[in-house]
């Protein structure tokens, strides 16, 4: 009886000495993959965070940036595929639901108070949201101009072709207070749709007899802040050492008071918000590039900074006449010493028009966001195929999804490139270039 039961705590110390072994034998081959796992991470992350360049046909010279961007950047991640998107010529969806969804964080229903609804972001001071915006033309040529003032404190900012192969800025201020936005420069016809989509004054430096004719003649008149030989609108000359036609500025802080006194209307505007969320979207290709393209004189490009999370800007420093390379330096805000960034960059193909031969001759453009359009959204460095919609005069524009379903701006800064309809758009890898079609 002895014996058997000795034998019987043998085999059980066998069996369960057994068990523990193999139990130690999982954990480690557990472990030993474990390692491997996250050796190839840390692999993955070093390899993203250091770039591989190699020439492009926009290849920048061998200027020091503030952001060292290079021209072709690898990544050990492949982007999520998505399919090919092909725009039919004219054929944009043209229903959109009647009620907008709410979705999560900010939409035109769910704006907190204090929220400033054209950046999804709470303004400098409340304050500010208790008036109308602002918004002024602000001059990127010559490039004796530069460096601008206050494009690192705009809500909003469109760039669109004017004329000689030149862009424009018109910078909408509304939850900041620049004590000098400018160069400011000349109107176009671009400006009324800007003045009635944000409900704003329109900062402008007289302009072609033509527009300026047309806009003293449309219902947001009484809006059109020029200048004057008083103080009020507040423009001045500014203490750089440049030409006086290139040096006028406008003070934002001495406006509400120069309204006051002239008993102009700074009510506040009802105006919709738009939808943004801090969560980048799940689902979208890798894009850390945008270049632009409009002429010999006029180009740039985005770099997206993944460190933090935003696109700056690189501007031309000289013309690609005689064979000459792209060269390429920061664009700098004066009053804020600031490279010029953005939280999303809006690619818009919008109609570009002239209503008669000689306005053909001179280039002067009616650019008109009627309706719906093609668009590109680019935030969080990836990159969304769109449509911009209209859907309201007096109301900014709404970016949708390919099914007309509202796409989230990043909260922050927007910065709208306007192009004509048939320029083109061309992916290479992680980087994507615009070019303009005059």
């Amino acid at each position: 009886m002895s014996e058997k039961k000795i034998t019987l705590s043998i085999k059980y110390l066998k069996f369960f000495g057994g068990l523990v072994f193999f139990t130690f034998l999982v954990f480690l081959v557990f472990a030993i993959n474990e390692g491997r796992s996250a050796a190839q991470a840390s692999e993955n992350t070093d390899h993203f965070l250091s770039v591989m360049a190699s020439p492009t046909p926009f290849l920048p010279g061998g200027e020091l940036d503030v952001f060292p961007f290079e021209d072709v950047i690898e990544t050990a991640a492949s982007p999520t595929p998505r399919p090919t998107v092909v725009y039919e010529d004219g054929q944009y969806p043209t229903a959109i639901p009647l009620a907008l969804p709410t979705l999560s964080n900010i939409t035109p229903y769910s704006l907190p108070e204090g929220i400033n609804p054209l950046t999804g972001k709470a303004p400098m001071l409340p304050e500010f949201l208790d008036r109308r915006p602002v918004a002024s033309k602000i001059t990127l040529y010559p490039r004796s101009a530069r460096p601008q003032s206050a494009l690192t404190m705009a809500d909003v900012v469109f760039e669109y072709y004017i004329e000689g192969g030149l862009t424009r800025f018109i910078a909408v201020f509304y939850g900041t207070n620049p004590t000098q936005i400018g160069p400011v420069r000349s109107g176009r016809f671009f400006d009324e749709h800007i003045m009635h989509m944000y409900q704003s004054y329109l900062v402008f430096k007289f302009a072609d007899p033509r527009v300026l004719d047309y806009l003293k003649a449309t219902d947001v008149s009484e809006f059109l802040a020029l200048p004057t030989i008083a103080s009020c609108p507040p423009y001045f000359v500014g203490k750089e050492d440049r030409d006086t036609y290139n040096n006028i500025y406008f003070d934002l802080t001495r406006f509400g008071a120069c309204l006051e006194k002239k008993e102009l209307d700074n009510s506040r505007p009802t105006l919709r918000a738009g939808y943004f969320s801090g969560s980048p979207p799940a689902f979208a290709e890798e894009a850390l590039r945008i270049f632009t393209y409009y002429s010999v004189d006029d180009y740039h490009y985005w770099g997206y900074e993944p460190l933090n999370q935003r696109y700056y800007r690189q501007q031309e420093i000289t013309d690609t006449r005689d064979g000459k390379l792209p060269s390429y330096a920061p664009l700098i805000d004066m009053l804020t010493g600031q490279q010029v960034s953005a939280d999303n960059i809006v690619f818009l193909f919008v109609p570009h028009s002239f209503t008669d031969q000689f306005q053909e001759e001179d280039e002067v453009y009616h650019i008109d966001p009627i309706g719906s359009g093609k668009a590109y959204l680019f935030r969080d460095g990836v990159v969304l195929p769109a449509y911009w919609r209209r859907i309201a005069i007096d109301q900014p524009l709404l970016i949708t999804d390919l099914n007309g379903m509202p796409l989230s701006l990043k909260p922050g800064r927007t910065f709208y490139e306007v192009l004509k309809e048939d320029s083109t758009a061309t992916q290479d890898e992680v980087q994507w270039y615009f070019q303009f079609e005059p």
